[in-house]
């Protein structure tokens, strides 16, 4: 019998079955209670990061065009920033600033104003002449990086045997890759950690001009070393040259150039970068038969290795005559000389008002953004969101180095040599190379944003790695009977390879890892994605000589081959596509699991297989499905919210 609910004291066994079972059910409620406060609390911080990045990808949005014009007024008189005309121009700045597009629907623009403003969309690179410089400028930096990069490629043809490490034995091997990528290791262990002091200290001209200035100094010094670790020594300082401009470089590009031309140039220094690479190869065969003189042995490498102090001068001559990045200025609270800055970059004022408030206004968010979340470096790791972005942008990065490109560009001519070229022939064959690489790096401005991120690397690690198997194995064709063939095998995989590299490999990275990442942790993945392609770079110049030793030369050639399939696979698996993307989608594409999207990765396999070779009608592999509102939704983000790693 029951009593008020209770079992009575006669049913022993009753008694304890219920109350075993009303703690079960006790505990239940309360592990669900403590389950729906861990969702509300997982998608509250959720909300609060997508918040957070929907407010930097856009400050002023949903403000009306009244306060728009109260708060540009405020801030020019706040800071002191010129008369009443630069004032109204704050005040349509504002405005304009909220979205740029829709300026037609500004009133109180000059007929003038209108004319300028439309032309930024209808013709993107009717630029005034100062920033043409400041394009010039950007691309001849990337030129004396790449040159920088390149010239060593022929005069260590030279220089081995002055220095006594022209063997095959462990001691030459790992001395010839230790010189070769000296600059790469003072890049990853210091170049690339004075990038924020060198900026604070001297502003983005500054920093160009002194990274420069080592640059040519360091050119300069190798055409005077006598003994191996005396260009060791040189070459490492080249480092300094070399990291810091290679990060202050597109920043300042980014900081300068207006909305409609800015992601084209900054896509523009992996072109110039290429093209700088060319010109190191046109200077190794352009100093080539270059005769000693008396007392001095070894003129010709010594030109070499000297000759790419020049770009550098250059860009020293007349970093000057371009003004000072408006954002650096900004940081400085200098914010009049910010604005006098940006009018001489833009035809009218109310361009310049436009943008230097809206750069504003996004530091100011920043900043509230940094306060809200702490330590971004943590939040790289901790937030599954940005640590599936950090794993993307890594493999890319890694795989620039590990897709073997950097064996040939700085051992393209002992590579021609061991295939029995002549000395001048394998110069000219690595010259080859470098056109190849630079004229299909034009095109990739226009194929990266066409066929996507995921679909080029996808296509082009496969065919990379055909043509490292071909390149490597075309060495086992006899010398002595198929000399022709030979070479001319050799010569052709190099070359197809370059092909399929400058559209994939060599623009994604970097463009990938700069849009993968929110933006309140943007600048931290940039700095992680830098440091590890120099690292790796690094590792790739000191270990090919004794790999090629090690492994033969069509074992090290197989070797890289094998980690393009490796590269193709990680890419299927572990990265998604992010072209034309909204930040708000982004969000949702790195929020899907990643054991999802590998699942996801694989089945394409089988679909690709049945659809194109078998020519079978069969339904894509979806990742995404629509929901009632027809708009795409995350099927792993919508399960799984945090979804783990």
């Amino acid at each position: 019998m029951v009593s008020n609910g209770r079992p009575h004291s006669g049913s022993s066994g009753q008694s304890s079955d219920q109350t075993r079972f009303e703690s079960i059910e006790h505990d239940d409620r309360n592990h669900s209670i403590v389950q729906s406060q861990r969702n509300y609390s997982t998608s509250a911080a959720e909300r609060i990061r997508r918040n957070a990045s929907a407010k930097l990808a856009n400050p002023l949005a949903g403000i009306s065009h009244a306060k728009l014009e109260e708060m540009g007024a405020n801030y020019a008189t706040k800071h002191q920033v010129g008369d009443e005309e630069d004032i109204r121009a704050f005040r349509k700045g504002a405005c304009l600033a909220q979205d740029p597009r829709r300026y037609q629907q500004i009133p109180g623009l000059t007929a003038e104003e209108m004319s300028i403003l439309k032309r930024e969309f209808t013709n993107r690179w009717s630029q005034p002449r100062l920033m043409y410089i400041v394009i010039v400028l950007c691309s001849t930096c990337a030129a004396v990086q790449g040159m920088d990069e390149t010239v060593v490629n022929g005069a260590q043809l030279f220089y081995r045997y002055q220095f006594g490490i022209d063997g095959d034995d462990s001691r030459s091997t790992w001395l010839t890759g230790l010189l070769n990528s000296a600059p790469y290791l003072c890049c990853a262990v210091l170049g690339c950690w004075l990038t924020t002091p060198f900026n604070n200290l001297f502003g983005r001209r500054g920093t160009i001009f002194l990274t420069c200035v080592f640059s040519a100094l360091a050119c300069f010094w190798q055409g005077f070393v006598n003994t191996w670790w005396h260009m060791f020594i040189a070459r490492f300082f080249l480092g300094l040259g070399i990291g810091p401009k290679s990060a202050t470089v597109p920043i300042y590009a980014a900081e300068t150039t207006p909305p409609a031309i800015r992601g084209a140039l900054v896509m523009q220094w992996q072109m110039w970068t290429a093209f700088g690479i060319m010109l190191g190869y046109v200077s190794d065969l352009a100093f080539y038969k270059v005769p000693d003189s008396s007392g001095i042995i070894g003129l010709n490498w010594r030109i070499m290795m000297a000759s790419a102090m020049f770009p550098a001068l250059v860009v020293c001559c007349f970093v000057f005559m371009c003004p000072e990045s408006p954002r650096w200025y900004m940081s400085k609270n200098r914010h009049f000389k910010a604005y006098q800055s940006m009018c001489r970059l833009r035809y009218v004022k109310v361009q310049a008002a436009r943008d230097v408030f809206y750069m504003h206004t996004l530091l100011e968010a920043e900043k509230e953004v940094q306060q809200l979340h702490g330590n971004p470096l943590l939040e790289l790791v901790k937030v599954p969101r940005n640590r599936r972005a950090m794993l993307a942008s890594e493999i890319v990065m890694f795989m620039q180095q590990f897709c073997g490109v950097n064996v040939i560009a700085y051992y393209s001519s002992q590579i021609f040599l061991d295939a029995h070229f002549s000395p001048i022939s394998a110069l000219a064959a690595s010259l080859g190379f470098g056109l190849i690489n630079w004229l299909f790096a034009i095109p990739a401005v226009y194929t990266i944003d066409t066929f996507g991120r995921r679909n080029l690397l996808l296509t082009t690690f496969p065919l990379m790695s055909i043509f490292l198997f071909f390149t490597g194995f075309s060495f086992f064709i006899p010398e002595d009977t198929m000399h022709t063939a030979r070479i001319a095998c050799v010569a052709l995989g190099i070359y197809l390879f370059g092909i399929v590299y400058s559209p994939g490999e060599g623009p994604v990275p970097f463009t990938y890892s700069a849009e993968a990442y929110p933006l309140y942790v943007r600048t931290y993945g940039m700095s992680l994605a830098t440091a590890t392609t120099w690292f790796f770079n690094f590792v790739l110049s000191i270990t090919w000589p004794s790999l090629q030793t090690a492994f033969t030369t069509q074992g090290a050639f197989a070797w890289y081959a094998t980690w393009n399939i490796i590269g193709f696979f990680l890419v299927l698996c572990f990265m998604p596509e992010t072209k034309g993307k909204t930040l708000e989608e982004l969000d949702q594409v790195f929020s899907v699991p990643t054991h999802v999207h590998a699942a996801y990765g694989l089945r394409q396999i089988p679909y690709f297989f049945k659809r194109y070779l078998l020519r079978q009608h069969c339904e894509p592999q979806r990742l995404y499905e629509n929901d009632e509102t027809g708009q795409d939704k995350d099927v792993g983000f919508d399960h799984d919210p945090e979804g783990g790693f």
